[in-house]
């Protein structure tokens, strides 16, 4: 038995983070014999030999790895070192190493003072400073804050691992410091501290205005705090001041959207004063998102020499970040790499980037040495040299694959290579869009925290990463913004220059995202800090419901519908088919329901009955206004059906008959989708929970445009804005608003995570302690193996379907976790339909009741069977009558026997139907 993953607020190990909720601890266990947990013992010390305690919870029983909450009241600056003990139910017992986490200033008074450089604000400044060390150094701690983003060196070494800090926050209404150990950095005698500032989100050209500068401020910025213990136990205090002195960096001008222009050869040799600057210390709180680092290192593939006489670097996948080169070159030499994610024509391409230059600049100093941008990040698979020295040569550029530090936790894979990298682009584009915030996409002139696409999509980034932390920080600046706006939430967090309200399904972050984060983690604080956020947003829609007559619907304000839908005919029309009021009066339901369900967590018991009652009223007047008497819905899209099905609006007994008609839409479109941003997320989730699983397979297959794998077969590594952002003959579909990493549809892994390998969450147990499994195979994937790091441990399903048709069935249950397993199709044979598993290993064989193995039958098209001479001669044996029909079979598209016989247009004795279908099956599949 093991302890592993040791994680205070779902960090391991942080340094100077926010414990406004108090430090809550979490750990894993891994046993090869043990099944339970039958006791568990914290303990806690601020020495790392733990030789005295200042908590120990002893011996208990109620103790959960999940989410411990530690109830101690925490001083600043300080240690916390804690470990835990686990009994297990075969006897063993293990302690764990030791974890920690430190605590920041907290509530002390901030010494340090705000600075500005004394020069022309413009110039990208280094504030330094010279200090002494008299005595060997203990500890020693860097709280520090710059803006707009900044890096700092302790006698030129870099200190800390992260980039572009303090990240992409609501500046107006916060400020986030971090903490660095610089203990390692310091020596004895004199040292030197130089902090580097570029101008970031806070400062240079970013939003929605695209030309807008100084969103926050105008002027760098500084406040830097050390604190130095020695050995002696004597402590020294270092503060930023009118003491300190600026000069100008070899960086010459950055932005987040324009690059970087960086001057080896410049030196300044004239030392400028710093000035103090008005800004409230009072902002300044310790911070809350993990760290931007360097995650991953990938070579690049190929030098391409284009028509155009282009050399263009292709680092094989779409990433963000930066691109690392050897320089070479000579003095004075002026390099410029330009960024894209696609060749036209051969060619190097980026007119879909709009007006972001996407550049890096660099004059060498004539040394030899690895160059890298420092205040800005790239979103690009191609990179195109321009007025480079000498031969280029593939191991001198290494991508730098920048996001926030969050570790992967799910995989999938299959015997569908094209699902695979399906998969892939989804992580990828998550990787590329989850640095610091959420973004809509990482390269051209927007990059913004687009709620809409957080929201969609939180799901399965809970599945494939660890995000818990993540999410936190947004939604922490989420509710920063919507203090300001009496409940509204704005589509964009931060919001920047965006002055529009919310929107139904954007604004609906605001409930959505915590509930699904406490769904994943089990963390009960998430709705603790959120709650009144989220009640806040309810009760906004229920404001301009009353505004417009208190019908229960929410029909007025502007919504981005179902935006960039294929179900309108004008494709300049961005805000699809679907009624805006049915979707926003949809998610006034949805969102209610959940804030009930949050209530009742949280005790809030007035509040829990009165959200679920108004949740009630409104599916009612929905009802009333959208369905007609025998529950036909009036709004006739696939995502009005979608959403109707996901969000409980459907009646019980009028379910069967719409899931019928969402079937029947489907098959209108010869089975392609036609959703958008709303109705994609929950499509394929609806169709497997409503008995259409064949239909969710058969969309995820798909090919052809518009579908999941179109993108793949065309060589997308990420996951595109639109279905056809790149067209079958290379060609790119729009400039306008074109982003070839948008990672919002690849929320279709959700449902891979749920119903293909069948693992789901349970809102009686959040957090996986107890969850189910309930996979549902299909013969259009032969085979799946998904891995799931959750908070409680490992869990694994996979299954295999074998040539005879029998199904394999392995599962693994973690550590003191139990799970509720359905098998599919089970009736006639030896095995039960559910089981519960406990921890350990579980495997499963048999022949379900219905084949997975592609056969023909009663339900396949008449086209599909003409296809096929056995199935032919079957049919003119049977139905003669309809090998007549051939021709018009072949137009009707995906019409079966069945359908003939349910439009009345054939009349087949049941027994003689069987045996057509008995006698198809047995037929080979044409491939």
């Amino acid at each position: 038995m093991k302890i592993f993953n040791l994680m205070t607020n779902r960090i391991k190990n942080p340094l100077g983070f926010s414990f406004s909720n108090n430090a809550r601890l979490s750990w894993m266990v891994e046993s090869e014999s043990a099944k339970r947990q039958v006791a568990a013992q914290i303990e806690v010390s601020t020495e790392i030999d733990f030789r005295s305690l200042i908590f120990d919870s002893g011996k208990r029983t109620d103790i959960d790895s999940i989410c411990y909450p530690l109830n101690i009241t925490l001083k600043p600056r300080t240690r916390y070192y804690w470990r835990v003990r686990v009994w297990a139910d075969d006897g063993s017992v293990v302690t764990s190493d030791a974890a920690w986490f430190e605590t920041p200033k907290m509530n002390e008074t901030w010494q340090a003072k705000w600075v500005t450089p004394d020069f022309d604000s413009s110039y990208h400044p280094v504030v330094f400073s010279d200090f002494s060390v008299k005595k060997e150094v203990s500890n020693a701690r860097v709280y520090i804050c710059g803006l707009g983003v900044y890096e700092f060196a302790i006698n030129g070494a870099k200190a800390g691992s992260e980039y572009l800090s303090p990240g992409l926050v609501a500046y107006d209404k916060w400020l986030p410091y971090q903490t660095y150990d610089i203990t390692n950095l310091l020596k004895k005698g004199n040292n030197n501290i130089e902090v580097f500032l570029g101008n970031g989100w806070y400062k240079g050209r970013y939003g929605l205005n695209r030309r807008q500068l100084f969103q926050y401020g105008d002027k760098f910025a500084l406040i830097c705090e050390m604190h130095v213990e020695y050995d002696d136990g004597s402590t020294e205090i270092i503060v930023s001041d009118t003491n300190w002195k600026a000069r100008r960096s070899k960086v010459v001008d950055s932005n987040i959207f324009d690059g970087e222009i960086f001057d080896d050869t410049f030196s300044d040799d004239n030392v400028y004063n710093v000035k103090l600057i008005d800004i409230d210390t009072k902002k300044l709180e310790p911070r809350r998102s993990p760290a931007t680092k360097i995650k991953e290192r990938i070579n690049a593939v190929e030098i391409i020499h284009t028509p155009a006489g282009e050399t263009v670097i292709d680092m094989g996948q779409n990433m963000v970040g930066w691109l690392e080169f050897t320089n070479r070159a000579p003095k004075g030499t002026e390099i410029m790499l330009q960024f894209g994610e696609v060749l036209q024509d051969g060619n190097f391409y980026r007119d879909n980037l709009r007006t972001a230059k996407c550049e890096y600049r660099y004059i060498s100093d004539g040394e030899v040495k690895k160059i890298r941008p420092y205040f800005t990040f790239y979103g690009f698979r191609y990179v195109k040299l321009t007025k480079w020295e000498g031969d280029v040569n593939l191991e001198d550029f290494t991508g730098l694959v920048l996001y926030s530090d969050m570790e992967q936790t799910g995989n999938i894979t299959t015997d569908n290579p094209l699902v695979n990298r399906l998969f892939l682009n989804a992580l990828w584009g998550q990787k590329g869009n989850f640095l610091d915030v959420p973004t809509d996409c990482p390269q051209r002139d927007e990059r913004m925290g687009w709620t809409g696409d957080a929201q969609v999509f939180s799901g399965t980034a809970a599945f494939n990463m660890d995000v818990y932390a993540f999410f936190d920080k947004y939604l922490y600046d989420l509710k920063q913004e919507q203090k300001a706006r009496g409940g509204n939430v704005p589509v964009v967090v931060p919001a920047h220059d965006v002055k529009q309200n919310g929107s139904c399904a954007w604004g609906d972050a605001s409930v959505i995202i915590p509930w699904n984060m406490y769904l994943f983690y089990g963390d009960i604080s998430i709705l603790e800090q959120q709650y009144d956020s989220m009640k806040g947003w309810v009760d906004y829609i229920r404001s301009r419901d009353e505004a417009s007559g208190g019908k229960r619907l929410w029909v007025n304000d502007f919504h981005y519908g179902d935006w960039l839908s294929l179900d309108v005919e004008d494709p300049l029309f961005r805000f699809g088919g679907t009624e805006p009021a049915f979707l926003a009066s949809s998610f006034y339901s949805f969102s209610s329901s959940i804030v009930a369900k949050a209530a009742k967590i949280l005790n809030k018991e007035s509040d829990a009955l009165f959200y679920k009652n108004l949740s009630e009223e409104v599916k009612e007047a929905i009802r009333k206004e959208y369905f007609s008497p025998n529950g036909r819905l009036a709004v006739n899209t696939q995502t009005a059906h979608v959403v109707a099905l996901y969000m409980d609006i459907v009646p019980d007994e009028w379910k069967k008959k719409i899931a019928f008609n969402l079937r029947k839409k489907l098959k209108e479109t010869n089975y392609h989708l036609r959703t958008g941003f709303v109705g994609t997320p929950y499509l394929c989730r609806v169709l497997s929970e409503y008995g259409s699983n064949d239909i969710s397979y058969r969309l995820l297959t798909n090919l052809d445009y518009p579908s999941w794998l179109y993108p793949v077969t065309m060589g997308a590594t990420t996951i595109w804005e639109r279905w056809n952002s790149i067209l079958p003959d290379g060609k790119i579909s729009d400039t306008g608003m074109n982003s070839l990493n948008h990672y919002s549809y690849g929320s279709i892994v959700e449902w891979m995570y749920r119903n293909v390998a069948g693992i789901q969450p349970l809102e009686s147990s959040p957090g996986f302690r107890r969850f189910k499994l309930c996979p549902q195979p299909n013969y259009l994937l032969k085979s799946m193996n998904a891995e799931f790091l959750s908070p409680a441990g490992k869990i694994i399903s996979k299954w295999n379907i074998k040539e005879d048709g029998s199904v394999d069935f392995y599962f693994k249950v973690p550590f003191n976790t139990t799970a509720e397993l359905v098998l599919p199709d089970t009736k006639g044979t030896d095995l039960q339909e559910s089981y519960e598993l406990e921890s350990g290993e579980h495997t499963f064989s048999y022949k379900p009741n219905k084949p997975y193995k592609e056969i023909y039958g009663v339900n396949t098209s008449l086209k599909e069977l003409y296809r096929s001479e056995e199935a032919t001669a079957i049919l003119t044996q049977y139905l003669p009558e309809m090998t007549g029909w051939m021709l018009f079979s072949m137009m009707a598209g995906e019409r079966s026997i069945c359908d003939f016989i349910t439009e009345g247009l054939l009349t087949l004795d049941e027994e003689i139907l069987k045996e057509i279908d008995k006698k198809l099956s047995n037929i080979p599949v044409i491939q």
